[in-house]
């Protein structure tokens, strides 16, 4: 087996989450330059603050507005994984999560329950419309990005910082390259570690982000918080974005279906009621 090589690794808290990046043959101040574009963009996508870009396009609901680059490349993203999970990764249920409560980040506490805009909410195509570096979101409608966000970054992230690199956003993980031995990043995975090269892990659960009986996987289906009898699924696939998407959609799905469908989209899962 050939020598461990060095590893620098650096973790911060961005985007609600914790986070982490691990590379080889990477200086500090490389790690720290790519805190700093998580941190930038991530501010430019959240929903809670009102000056960021994402807030200014649900505030300016059926105008066309201009957009920035990597914002419409996650807009793209969103469509993408409403089109490969069926409709269930939905980037319009903004209106129900915070008809639920989810106002605010969760470690200001949970904001006040209405239920009022706990609806079904419209296909994303229906409601994002895209354009030449600009964009619109129709009327009385609302985008939340997410975890296809965290999911994006952490593969764009890694393709910046270089060829042997493992970028952890809250858990939308991608690994680049053979790691320290060559045989793969060691990642922890549903109670086991699984050696990761060039692919994407992600985890989805109900059992953290939550107050009372809400929380913040949404079934578009009904608009409300997902009640399926899966609380958590784990998955690795080709990249940190399709595996976002799988583990999302698989919570919906339920205990019946989300087998079959993790055995022919994802490369290895876990599922937990």
């Amino acid at each position: 087996m050939p020598p461990e090589a060095s590893v620098e690794s650096h973790h911060f808290e961005a985007l609600g989450t914790n986070c982490s990046i691990f590379a080889v043959r990477l200086s500090r101040g490389r790690l720290l330059r790519g805190e700093f574009w998580v941190r930038r963009l991530g501010a430019r996508l959240t929903r809670f603050s009102q000056d960021s870009e994402l807030s200014h396009l649900n505030r300016a609901a059926g105008e066309w507005i201009s957009i920035t680059d990597e914002m419409g490349a996650v807009l793209l993203a969103a469509l993408r994984a409403h089109a490969m999970s069926g409709g269930l990764v939905n980037a319009a249920v903004l209106p129900s999560m915070l008809a639920a409560g989810y106002t605010r980040p969760l470690e200001e506490g949970p904001g006040v329950v209405t239920l009022d805009g706990l609806r079904p909410p419209a296909p994303l195509p229906e409601v994002l419309e895209l354009r030449d570096r600009r964009a619109r979101v129709q009327m009385g409608c609302g985008i939340d990005l997410g975890g296809i966000a965290k999911g994006w970054m952490a593969d764009r992230l890694t393709e910046v910082l270089g060829p042997n690199v493992v970028v952890n956003l809250g858990g939308d993980l991608r690994a680049r390259g053979g790691g320290p031995r060559g045989d793969g990043w060691p990642v922890g995975f549903g109670g086991a570690t699984m050696l990761l090269r060039d692919q994407g892990a992600a985890t989805s659960s109900v059992r953290r982000r939550r107050w009372g009986a809400m929380h913040h996987l949404i079934d578009p289906r009904t608009g409300a918080p997902a009640n399926s009898g899966l609380e958590e699924v784990s998955v690795v696939a080709a990249n940190g974005f399709e595996a976002e998407v799988i583990a999302k959609t698989a919570p919906l799905l339920g205990p019946d279906l989300a087998p079959a469908y993790c055995a022919s989209h994802a490369m290895a899962w876990w599922l937990s009621a």
